[in-house]
């Protein structure tokens, strides 16, 4: 076995051991990663969840006031 995969299996056996927050951060890293080697991005539910509600938001005509995004494109530089 190589040094790098002991070495992540040891990271991943001591995550085990993390808070569940700790532990859905490490899993976004590695979708992350994933993502860029494979040009694919595969969402965690909880994004799903954001989706649909945001589509459900948009079908119904509910977005956020010109004012709130003004003040988000300033903060950002746009």
């Amino acid at each position: 076995m190589s040094a790098m995969i002991k070495a992540l299996r040891e990271v991943v056996l001591s995550a085990e051991t993390w808070p569940a927050e700790d532990q859905a951060e490490l899993a976004e890293f590695a979708r992350e990663i994933q993502a860029r080697r494979t040009g694919v991005y595969v969402m965690s539910d909880d994004e799903k969840v954001a989706v649909r509600l945001g589509l459900a938001q948009a079908d119904r005509g509910e977005f956020a006031p010109d004012q709130i995004i003004a003040e988000a494109d300033k903060r950002h530089d746009l």
